[in-house]
């Protein structure tokens, strides 16, 4: 059901049995004014009842229930009523398995249940939570009106890369050894699958930053390795990037690569979300704009907001080769319309040729030779 204004807040019911996590997620939903919670249930039948008197907007889905599990709620919704769906998950196998399954099922978000022991953990929550609500809500309005849903609340400074990395200027036509980076948020666990299951192997080392929470990043690479070509792996502080290798970066940790002779070695940094995540697509692209200039291509997917579109237009800047998702295949044509704005994209395509272009672009014959 649409919203009757777009000024309206955006209606939440949250779905849980722990009664902690009820509380917790009232409180930072309501330090959102463009967020109301209508209602918080403890399980599926419960929330039912509530959704009769009033529809939400958005669900907030624990996927580990008493008497219906989520994702057995999820599969009903979306054959019955679709809606947006952000599913909350604890960490653990079987949670990360279900959270998967639910994004496969159609959710838009997963959110890891919060920690809110310190100011910074609470900052960091309210920041998550509402633009997860937001970026769910985008993915299943119209292209004209999902464009126009009320920007987020800022909460805090908003930093760029600059507090992570340092801007440096790059030499006109600097070029290091080939490398490939991409970067995603909301719709791109299944995007990132389209395009790396569709990569040979062989391809120079690809890098990438896929906004999800701690810990599941681990766990969404080593689905990937299952079914593709390349290696998947989550990137570790220290490793030396090889051909036929892709690494993601971990949840909570930025993502830089420094250029270690005809080589990429691999820095994982703590600090400030850059863009309102960590990681950030900026950080990765700023990193790789310095240390690769004209031998890398980098591409941006579906996602909310704004981030990577200054790193793509630094990479942009250093000559390497710029690709963007277009708005028709994306979940929320966000991030990649932003740097579309920028003038920083060579080239747009849709998802089922995003692979290839990389493909060709990275195997050209008149590649110039690496230094």
């Amino acid at each position: 059901m649409a919203r009757s204004k777009i000024s309206d807040p955006i209606r939440v019911l949250l779905i849980d049995d722990s009664a902690s996590i009820r509380i917790a997620f009232k409180k930072l939903i309501a330090e959102d004014p463009g967020l109301e919670l209508i209602g918080a249930a403890p399980d599926p039948f419960v929330a039912v009842e509530m959704m009769r008197d009033r529809l939400p907007d958005v669900l907030l889905l624990d996927l580990q229930m008493p008497r219906m599990d989520g994702l057995t709620f999820l599969r009903k919704i979306m054959s019955q009523r679709p809606l947006p769906v952000v599913v909350i998950s604890a960490f653990t196998k079987s949670g990360s398995e279900a959270s998967f399954k639910a994004l496969e099922l159609g959710a838009a978000e997963v959110l890891a249940k919060p920690s809110v022991s310190t100011p910074d953990e609470r900052r960091e929550a309210a920041i998550r939570i509402s633009d997860a609500i937001r970026a769910a809500v985008q993915s299943r309005q119209p292209r004209a009106r999902s464009a126009r849903v009320a920007g987020p609340i800022q909460v805090g400074e908003r930093h760029t890369a600059d507090v992570i990395l340092p801007r440096i200027a790059t030499a006109p036509g600097f070029s290091g050894p080939p490398v490939i980076a991409i970067g995603a948020s909301t719709g791109g666990t299944e995007a990132l699958k389209v395009v790396l299951e569709a990569l040979p192997s062989g391809l120079p080392p690809i890098a990438v930053v896929q906004h999800m929470p701690q810990h599941f990043t681990r766990a969404f690479a080593d689905r990937l390795n299952l079914t593709c070509r390349l290696h998947v792996k989550e990137a570790e502080t220290g490793e030396v990037l090889t051909p036929g290798v892709a690494v993601i970066a971990p949840g909570h940790r930025h993502l830089v690569l420094r250029r270690s002779g005809k080589l990429y070695r691999v820095e994982l940094h703590d600090g400030p979300c850059v863009a309102r995540h960590r990681p950030s697509v900026d950080v990765l692209f700023r990193s790789v704009a310095q240390a690769a200039g004209g031998g890398a291509v980098a591409a941006i997917l579906t996602g909310m907001g704004d981030d990577g579109a200054q790193g793509m237009a630094e990479l942009h800047q250093a000559g390497a080769w710029t690709l963007a998702q277009d708005e028709a295949s994306c979940v929320v044509y966000g991030m990649p319309r932003a740097a579309v704005e920028l003038g920083a994209v060579d080239r747009v395509a849709t998802l089922g040729d995003i692979a290839r272009e990389i493909t060709a672009r990275v195997t050209r014959e008149d590649r110039k030779a690496v230094p």
